[in-house]
């Protein structure tokens, strides 16, 4: 049977054969040579070089490596004469060989198997050391040697658990022959069991329970509940979203989770924090209502807007459209700054949708209202362009903005603000227009200097003839202009009756100077009345050439 743990596959077919195979040669060798690999006291009787001859009551006397007889410091830690243990590893010749490290730690074994009680269910943290046809050879700290079976090993390739440390149960004490016998693989069955049973009550309690934090990634942490590991995503951490789990939490701490999903396939069991704590959303649900004011922290600010922490685990958004009345805010950094308190208005909340929007400028005077206290219609002011447009520009103005149309910029009608004026130029405007309902201000620059109809009226006054260029033509009468950016207007009733289809864009026309209002701008021309004067000027020669013709006369009677 073949199965999977860790990606390592367990064979337990012909390794247990051959495991038994091995146990059974091991023992079968004990028969035959009692005496090999029994701990007995021996008497060095000669030291060499590199081998020295010990008395262990054979016919002759022991070989041992004098390797084995130094201390720490590489100094000769025993004489001649010296009673040690050791153990008979082989003959050569009909001489044994014998060793004084293997004995050691035989008696180490020894010691541990008398120690030992067999209902514990301990772990070991062994390092492999050596390998042979049945297993590996793995020992722990104080150099006690245990056996690890190939098929106990759960792993496919030998060499891969080589110098590495494993985590393994004892399986069988042999205390006839002074060896221990573990298993990895039974280390895995029962921690995979564990698992299964620690994560399926997880599940299925559906409580909180306490984990400790092991390790924190970008993503995440991994959280150690009853010795399962389990990951809390940065977006079940915290009801404002997701969050970087380093800035908050720390390795080794303890902290209160939930089980909220187990892969099976994956082996993956997914924690939340948030869902261990009560739902802040559902708190605030009957406890704020969009128009109240409420006191905010500052968390996070991004071009387009700012994070406000509500202190209690929720985040709403200020949106850089209500930062401030400032239309042309270029960065919410300009105005508020991280950790700094403040207070807004709530203008949208969502509790199912966990979307809470608020305002700052809400709760800001508005300047609009200061502007009605500071400044009245017919003010000469100093303002700031902050924009220009094709109808005209925004000139700021005690914290509002006022519109400068083409129109009131110049008395020149071809004048436009994108051509005379730059964002930043501080101009002299005058106020024409409050609209109070709409909070709006009309502004005019041409209104500043005299208007070309207020020039022409120093000059020309009502009765005055006058020639111009017809410049529209319209149905209730003609327009005139008189000279640059002066217009008349002569309506139809003072024209020439019919004359209306005769007349052509372009045109010189000859008319009276009827009125001439230089407040409002308006000049009125008629041709009737000039040709009423006409008339009268006509008679007053009329009548002058008869009264010297009667008179003549009368002056030639008196002769």
């Amino acid at each position: 049977m073949v199965n999977e743990a860790n990606g390592i596959v367990q064979s337990e077919t012909a390794d247990e054969l051959e495991e038994m195979d091995f146990a059974a040669m091991l023992e079968e060798s004990f028969k035959k040579d009692s005496g090999r690999d029994a701990l007995i006291d021996g008497v060095i009787v000669e030291i060499k070089d590199d081998v020295a001859l010990v008395d262990v009551g054979k016919k002759s006397e022991g070989r041992l490596y004098t390797s084995e007889l130094l201390d720490s410091e590489g100094n000769m830690a025993y004489k001649v004469g010296d009673t040690i243990k050791v153990v008979i590893s082989g003959f050569r010749n009909e001489r044994p060989n014998v060793s004084h490290k293997k004995a050691i730690r035989k008696e180490r074994v020894k010691s541990f198997i008398a120690d030992y009680k067999e209902d514990e269910e301990k772990v070991f943290d062994l390092k492999v050391v050596g390998k042979n046809k049945g297993g590996f050879i793995v020992e722990d700290e104080s150099g006690i040697e245990f056996f690890l079976p190939r098929s106990q090993a759960a792993v496919r390739d030998m060499n891969a658990l080589m110098g590495k440390n494993v985590k393994v149960k004892i399986i069988k004490v042999d205390t006839e022959n002074e060896s221990i016998v573990v298993s990895r693989k039974k280390f895995l069955d029962d921690e995979r069991k564990k698992r299964k049973e620690i994560v399926q009550e997880l599940i299925d309690a559906d409580e909180v329970v306490e984990g400790t934090i092991k390790k924190i990634t970008t993503y995440g942490m991994f959280v150690d509940v009853g010795g399962i590991d389990g990951l809390v995503h940065y977006s079940e951490i915290s009801y404002k979203g997701p969050v970087n789990p380093s800035t908050i939490y720390s390795e080794g701490e303890v902290v209160p989770v939930k089980a909220i999903k187990y892969d099976k396939e994956k082996r993956h069991l997914s924690l939340s924090i948030k869902a261990a704590m009560p739902d802040p959303w559902e708190e605030i649900r009957d406890q704020l209502e969009v128009g109240d004011s409420i006191q905010v922290e500052v968390s996070n600010i991004e071009p387009y807007g700012a994070f406000v922490d509500l202190g209690n685990d929720i985040e709403g958004f200020l949106h850089i459209s209500e930062i401030s009345w400032d239309k042309n805010i270029k960065h919410p950094k300009d105005y508020i700054s991280e950790n700094q308190e403040i207070d807004v208005e709530v203008i949208e909340i969502n509790a199912d949708e966990r979307r809470l929007r608020v305002s700052l400028k809400n709760v800001l005077p508005k300047p609009f209202e200061d502007f009605l206290k500071t400044y009245k219609t017919g003010e000469v002011v100093k303002g700031v362009v902050t924009t220009i447009t094709n109808f005209g520009a925004f000139i700021k103005i005690g914290g509002i903005e006022g519109l400068l149309h083409n129109e009131d910029t110049s008395w020149n009608r071809n004048d436009k603000c994108k051509e005379l004026l730059t964002v930043g130029d501080e101009i002299e405007v005058k106020i024409i227009k409050i609209d109070d309902i709409n909070e709006k201000v009309s502004l005019s620059k041409k209104e500043l200097e005299d208007s070309p109809i207020q020039q022409y009226a120093k000059n020309h006054s009502n009765g005055d003839i006058v020639i111009g260029k017809i410049r529209d033509i319209k149905d209730f009468g003609v327009f005139v202009e008189l000279e640059n950016n002066v217009d008349a207007l002569i309506r139809t009733e003072d024209l020439p009756q019919g004359s209306e289809d005769e007349l052509k864009v372009g045109d010189d026309i000859e008319a009276a100077i009827t009125f001439i209002d230089d407040k409002k701008n308006r000049i009125r021309l008629s041709v009737r009345r000039l040709s009423k004067l006409k008339e009268r000027e006509a008679l007053k020669e009329i009548n002058k050439e008869e009264k010297m013709t009667l008179g003549d006369i009368i002056k030639d009677q008196l002769k």
